[in-house]
This record gives C-alpha cells, structure tokens and sequence, in this order.
C-alpha cells in the first residue's frame, strides 16, 4: 500500500516572504500516478522533496499509507526517487548501480540477482550491466536510474523532472515506458515537471500550482475542459487559450458578454453563477481555446449576426495542424484551423466561437464563472 496525504503542509524557508509551499492539502491514493505542474519556482519539488524526506516541513502533517512520516528519515520511508541528473555512481557498472540501495538493505545476493535482471529485462537495458555509466547514452542513463528506483519495490516512487536532459524523440518513448511501467507495477507515482504534455499523458490526476499554491486538482480531461481559474486556463493548452475581457449584461432574461467589438450570448450553464453576482456590468475574461474558434476564409451571408471579420497577422504549420494568428479589432485571436486551407497575412476571414466550449472567468478573482468549474 502506498497511499500519501498532505494535511495542510506548509515550507516556509527563512527570509523569504512567502511560503514555498502554502497549505498544500491532498489524498493520492494506492498506486495512483499523480503529476505535479506548474511554472518554475511554484513549490512543485520542495513539495516532493518534503515527501522523500529531503527537505523538512514546516508545519502540517504528513503520512503515508496512514503512518505519520514528518520525522522519518529519509532511508525509513520506502520511498525511491529519481533524480533529473541520474545520480549514478561513475565507478560502477550498470548492475551495480542499480543493485546498490538493495545491497546497502542486506537483501540476499540471489534476490538481488532475480531483482536486478528482471528490471533489466524490463528496460532493454540488459546487454549494458557491464557497462559503466560514462559509455552510455542520456537516455540509456535515464534507464539506469529508474531500474535503480524499481529494483528497490518500494511503496512509492518520486520522480523530479527525470526526462528534461532527453531529446524530443527520446522523451516520448520514455514517457511510454514509464506508463507501461505504472501499469505493470501499479505502485504509487508523484510526478514533477514544468511540461503540460508530460502532465497531461502521464497522470492520472494533475495538481497545478502556483506560487506554491493548488491552483486545481483534477484528471488531465477534466483540468483542460473545465480549468478552475484563468491561471490553469492559460497554463494548460498549447497554444493557450485566448482570453478577451469585456463585461456582463442581462437582457430579457438571457447574459451577453460585450465589448466595444463583441455581443455574445452567454450559455444556460452560467446562469446559475451569474444570477449570484451583480446583474449590471460586470468585469469578466472570456477564454476560448484555439481548437473551438471557427474561422471560414469568407464572411456567411446567413450568418452575420454570428461571424465578425478579423485580420489574419500570421499562420504556423506544425505538421498535422495548422494555427492561424489574427485580431478581431483590438483583440487577438489563435485559431486551429484546417491544414489545407491557407491564410496568409492581411487576409479577412470570418471569425466565429462555438459558444458551448467557451469559458467566462471572473476578472478581479480569476475563478471560472461555470458551474462544476472547481477542483476536482
């Protein structure tokens, strides 16, 4: 069993103004591969390290699979982590770096053996455990640490950014192993790193923080349909989603986001959250991802109470999609459009939203305005 709970912990390291970890309060279940994501310096290692025991808490309460931990050191938590530098030792062959935390625990030679080349096997690192770690590739050394972490079965693995010194290609494939691995051994994961793609195909469920603070917690589908405040709308997404502020009215009954360029009507699902707050003008950020902006090359004759004309400013071809870059007056606009339609700069599109995927997020408090909006 390897369940973790994090019960209103908080590191606060002196002469810093604010804490580097603020109240993180969360339950990650057995064998659960959980993700920590955000910008650099949101507290998304110096909560990991407080897990692994590397950093003490200052206050809060921490457990692991209902054991209190705060005080237990390091080498008591059966917890293996894997570190962005590999941290291999250069005098020793590949066997024997990955054998050596269980020959420091006095595990038997033969199970060592078993233990040893069974991970290898798991790895395709098999044919290099004579090897020493200076005649191996970045990411045959990245394997190397992790056949170290599995080697050990413990309750838990940590992992602090353990892809970031790969290559694209060789990312993706080790993103794949270390899925399949989870899948296999079903063990507890917690996952750092600053890369959306990595959060969003490797967790089970995401915590985003900032400024070492949960923004939300939610699976990757959820996190990205439903972000919880403009900083997860804009954090998670690639390009982000584009954001306009304008303001709220309400109109025979019905909402309609304006602003000296747009009136748009507002879907049902807000009604509830905004029957709640001043009916007159009210400041908000309207965000829409790039995927659910529909952009026709020419102005609908039917529809131009719906369409508006932009602007196209630039497009980027990134193989199989296609974004357009344009402005609809002051406001500019990302667009996903069809790879075999070509814009080019000064074109005048038409430029309409599929209002039931789009987002209303409150501008002073940055917290979405739909209900279910919330962490997850």
């Amino acid at each position: 069993m390897g369940s973790i709970t994090f019960n209103h912990v908080f590191k606060h390291y002196k002469g810093e103004a604010r804490p580097a970890v603020n109240d993180f309060h969360l339950t990650i279940e057995d064998g659960e591969f959980l993700v920590l994501v955000g910008p650099s310096g949101c507290g998304k290692s110096t909560t990991l390290r407080m897990l692994a025991g590397l950093e003490e808490i200052t206050s809060g309460d921490l457990y692991l699979d209902g054991k209190f931990i705060n005080y237990t050191s390091p080498k008591d938590r059966d917890i293996a982590m894997v570190f962005q530098n590999y941290a291999l030792y250069p005098n020793l062959t590949v066997y024997e770096n990955i054998a050596l935390g269980l020959k420091l625990r006095k595990t038997p030679k033969f199970d060592i053996e078993l233990r040893v080349n069974r991970v290898a096997r798991i790895l395709e690192i098999a044919h290099l455990l004579d090897r020493k770690p200076n005649q191996l590739s970045g990411g045959q050394k990245q394997r190397v640490a992790l056949g170290r972490a599995i080697a050990r079965e413990p309750q838990v693995f940590l992992m602090d950014e353990p892809l970031s010194n790969l290559d694209a290609k060789l990312r993706a494939q080790t993103r794949a192993e270390l899925i399949k691995i989870q899948n296999d051994l079903k063990r507890t994961t917690v996952y750092v790193t600053h890369d959306q793609v990595e959060a969003m195909t490797m967790g089970t469920r995401i915590v985003v923080m900032k400024d070492g603070v949960i923004q939300q917690v939610a699976p990757p589908k959820k996190l990205y349909d439903e972000p919880a405040n403009l900083f997860v709308a804009g954090f998670i997404g690639s390009p982000q989603m584009n954001f306009i502020p304008g303001n709220v009215t309400l109109e025979e009954g019905r909402y309609y986001f304006n602003n000296k360029r747009m009136k748009l009507l507002i879907p049902r699902k807000y009604d509830q959250q905004l029957n709640q707050l001043n009916k007159t003008l009210r400041n908000v950020v309207f965000g829409v991802r790039p995927e659910h902006v529909i952009m026709q090359p020419h102005m609908p004759a039917e529809q131009d109470d719906i369409f508006m004309q932009g602007e196209v400013q630039f497009s980027e071809v990134t193989g199989a999609d296609s974004y357009v870059y344009a402005t609809v007056g002051d406001y500019k606009i990302i667009t996903r459009v069809d790879p075999s339609i070509s814009y080019v700069s000064e074109d005048k599109p038409a430029i309409a939203f599929n209002m039931d995927k789009v987002h209303f997020f409150d501008e002073n408090t940055g917290l979405s305005l739909a209900v279910g909006g919330d962490e997850g």
